[in-house]
């Protein structure tokens, strides 16, 4: 029925409709779920009703927390927002704060922080940054202490003797489209990616579960090693700047997509900065690239893992940013930007496997 109300298929109906709709079919409703969904249309404050929050609540999909959120709307929600809550402990006041961070609406920041029991905590995010920071420092000792040569340079021939590394001459060593970012740049380079990932990355964790945000970080360290394997076909690749910039792409658009209903403090400013940031980071790894090797004929490391993490976070990761605790298996756009990032991949390993040989480039040495 809710799809007459809405035939552009936004996901959304307004909420004059939406009562109309139950004073039409409310005597076959349960008198509970009819209380629960007039509570719904009461406390929406954007004039909008979304039909996914519809389907959860006919479907008993969320909890008994976010239906109470739902029926105090117009006593708790609007009178006193989550924001306003004292006499929290350090933890409540921590989700509390991840709440506003991430989520645009306040009965989703009430029913996460209602919900949220920190089981599983954000490991993904803390694991995958340890290794990266233990094995450049690993690297960077054994280097010191078994070659009596401490290496940071990327165009270094040392440097380039690892098993991790992209390296166009062992494109076809398929470990590396993945392995690459746990060797970076020099400390600088891992001190920003580790910075990023962690204020951005365990927040989004902590609300979207570590399968959402391994898979946003994963595709977007797969489509910076492959797109630089297309776009810049002579140069290495370090760094997690890949996945880093596909999760805080993905971050930044949903914040834009939701302006209105994001309560974070400071939001522009933040906003403002962590482009700075990236600005910064984007330009130096440019930077880098064009300026001369010190180790002719080796380059240095490319810059295009960065513009293919931030196009997997504006399509792929706002998705999945966007649909919070929701089946992305029933969303057009899922499917469409999924689609659209497979056939870039099948692409890209047809390109590696013959424009190399077509094209008859004068790649650097082999390590």
């Amino acid at each position: 029925l809710l799809s007459q109300f809405d035939p552009d298929n936004t996901g959304y109906i307004s909420t004059e409709k939406f009562r109309s709709l139950l004073q039409r079919h409310g005597s076959e409703l349960d008198p509970h779920k009819l209380e629960v969904l007039l509570a719904l249309a009461d406390s929406n404050s954007e004039g909008r009703i979304c039909y996914q929050d519809f389907v959860n609540l006919m479907s008993n999909k969320r909890s008994n927390s976010f239906r109470q959120a739902i029926l105090q709307g117009n006593r708790r929600l609007c009178s006193k927002a989550l924001l306003e809550e004292t006499g929290l402990s350090l933890s409540q006041r921590l989700i509390r704060h991840v709440a506003y961070e991430t989520l645009p609406r306040e009965i989703d920041r009430k029913w996460y922080y209602d919900s949220y029991t920190c089981c599983p905590p954000p490991w993904f995010m803390i694991t995958i940054t340890i290794v990266e920071a233990s094995t450049l420092v690993a690297f960077f000792l054994y280097n010191g202490m078994v070659l009596d040569r401490f290496v940071l340079q990327v165009s270094h021939p040392l440097y380039l003797k690892n098993a991790l590394l992209y390296h166009p001459q062992l494109r076809a060593q398929a470990w590396r489209y993945l392995t690459y970012i746990f060797m970076h740049a020099g400390i600088e380079h891992l001190g920003l990616n580790v910075v990023l990932q962690l204020l951005v990355g365990v927040p989004l964790e902590m609300v979207h579960g570590a399968a959402r945000i391994s898979f946003v970080y994963v595709a977007g360290v797969v489509a910076g090693s492959l797109a630089v394997s297309v776009a810049d076909m002579r140069a290495p690749v370090v760094g997690s700047s890949g996945g880093v910039y596909a999760l805080v792409s993905a971050h930044l658009a949903n914040i834009v997509m939701n302006w209105s209903g994001m309560k974070c403090q400071f939001k522009l400013l933040r906003m403002a900065v962590a482009l700075i940031c990236m600005s910064f980071e984007f330009g130096r790894a440019v930077w880098l690239r064009f300026h001369p090797s010190a180790y002719p004929p080796c380059p240095h490391p490319s810059f295009m893992a960065h513009l293919g993490g931030v196009m997997v976070g504006i399509t792929l990761g706002v998705i999945i940013l966007r649909n919070y605790e929701q089946r992305l298996q029933d969303q057009t756009l899922w499917w469409i930007f999924l689609s659209i990032y497979v056939i870039f991949v099948l692409f890209a390993i047809f390109w590696n496997i013959f424009a190399y040989s077509l094209l008859d480039l004068k790649l650097p040495p082999p390590p």
